[in-house]
């Protein structure tokens, strides 16, 4: 039996106030200025990855996404190297329509059943027209399965799907925002697709609405859903959270976002329907097995949305998604990063590990071939270091250095298990740092350069 055996999220530390952005109560969640869709994704897969069931080795890596950081460069490749995967895995990515996701998610689900070993990563960062109800009603976010066989925590029952070729949301390349549609057009011709498919799944799965424990409803145009629920048959109560107070919606992200939070709070034989509406409809019914206290993630989604800082200024905001124009910091640009030490560094700078002498047991960040300590040459073994606890031994604040989030936090940071290190802080207040807080490693966007992307790993207050 295949399905899914593990799951995690992630949502950033920072939330703009809806009032902020022109009205409207709750606030969304923004990604930091060195985060992107293919951070968010890393965050994610390393809740699902933690402790996956013995004999679970993922194959293939799927990432999904309509922000992808590069438009023509593998994107799940920098998953795969981030999470430290092997480079045996096949690597696919999804994009064109928020509907992307929960396509991916049974696209893998599929290959599960098929004998493979899946990461199903989706994430999104949404940048609406300054004003527009894409911008307030936005939120960046991210989910990320493991799906394979075995016993899983969460196995598909019933699907079904439709394709409708119309114009609701699109952007061209070029345009900086995408545009959407009269929702009113969007919501009679989707709306009795939606109930169609809907209808189709549950035939599929043999169940009827009222055995439903709860329904994840995402889609592009809220109005399609006023005119669902009579029909299909559902009652309010079995309407999950959407999250659109909390987080906002989160593209292509959303529906596993979702998904993943009603996981968190499911018990053994709740099912679950998942249906989202773009570009056509997909609806997912899942039931939950006995297996799923054995499968939940270290963070749930209820803890990411509480874990913030909700004060974020909307011309910062507006900087960190390269809307408004602003004085760059007045230091020299930083160079394109090169190909060819990114890649000689790729499970230093990627998959951050760092090596321990076999002779004496010292760790060296980053891995060499050399002991610094007793000098034995090439005696040592990989040490993993990116879920290591760590704490500040001293830090410093630079006013002066490159960033759009002055002042830079150097600090230098001793882990646990052992080994030092020179890092950036990110998500932290620089007025609130103290020698001896508790980090935790996170992996972020140094900055771009010439169209390069220069990843690495900074410490995070620990959420």
């Amino acid at each position: 039996m295949s399905g899914i055996l593990r799951y995690g999220s992630y949502v950033p530390f920072f939330r703009i106030q809806r009032k902020a952005l022109g009205g409207g109560r709750g606030e969304r969640a923004a990604a930091s200025y060195d985060e992107d869709s293919a951070s968010l994704a890393v965050e994610a897969s390393r809740e699902a990855l933690r402790e996956l069931p013995d004999g679970a080795a993922v194959d293939t890596v799927v990432f999904a996404s309509t922000s992808a950081p590069y438009t023509e460069k593998l994107n799940a490749a920098t998953l795969q190297a981030a999470t430290n995967l092997p480079k045996s895995v096949a690597a696919l990515d999804f994009g064109g329509s928020s509907r992307a996701g929960l396509s991916a998610l049974l696209a893998g689900l599929d290959m599960a059943a098929a004998g493979r070993t899946v990461l199903v990563a989706a994430s999104d960062v949404i940048v609406g027209a300054p004003g527009g109800p894409r911008e307030s009603g936005g939120g960046d976010a991210a989910a990320a399965f493991v799906l394979g066989g075995g016993e899983p925590i969460v196995r598909l029952i019933g699907r079904a799907s439709c394709t409708e070729e119309v114009l609701d949301v699109w952007q061209s390349p070029g345009m900086p925002f995408a545009r959407q549609w009269e929702e009113r057009f969007g919501a009679s011709i989707f709306t009795p697709l939606l109930v169609d498919t809907f209808t189709r799944a549950l035939s599929d799965a043999g169940v009827a609405a009222s055995d439903l424990s709860k329904v994840v409803l995402d889609g592009t145009n809220a109005r399609v859903f006023r005119g669902f629920m009579r029909p299909s048959g559902l009652t309010p109560a079995q309407l999950a959270d959407g999250l659109a107070g909390t987080v906002g919606r989160a593209g292509a992200a959303h529906a596993g976002l979702v998904l993943a939070s009603a996981l968190d709070g499911a018990s053994a034989g709740d099912r679950i329907a998942v249906a989202c509406v773009a570009d056509g409809v997909d609806v997912a019914v899942f039931e939950v097995t006995d297996a799923i206290d054995d499968g939940r993630p270290k963070h749930t989604v209820a803890s990411w949305v509480e874990s913030k800082r909700d004060d974020l200024a909307y011309t910062a905001y507006l900087k960190w998604r390269d809307v408004l124009p602003f004085e760059p910091p007045r230091r020299p640009d930083p160079d394109r990063p090169a190909a060819p030490p990114m890649q000689r560094a790729e499970r230093w700078k990627f998959g951050f590990v760092g090596s321990r002498c076999n002779r004496c047991g010292n760790t060296n960040l980053p891995p060499q071939r050399v002991c610094v300590v007793c000098q034995a040459s090439d005696d040592s073994t990989i040490e993993p270091y990116a879920d290591a606890e760590c704490r500040i031994s001293t830090y410093t604040l630079d006013r002066l250095a490159y960033s759009l989030q002055p002042p830079v936090i150097g600090a230098v940071v001793d882990f646990d298990k052992g080994g030092r290190m020179l890092c950036q802080l990110t998500d932290a207040d620089p007025d609130k740092v103290a020698i001896g807080d508790e980090l935790e490693m996170t992996f972020r966007r140094l900055y771009t350069a010439g169209g390069v992307h220069n990843y690495f790993w900074k410490a995070r207050p620990r959420r």
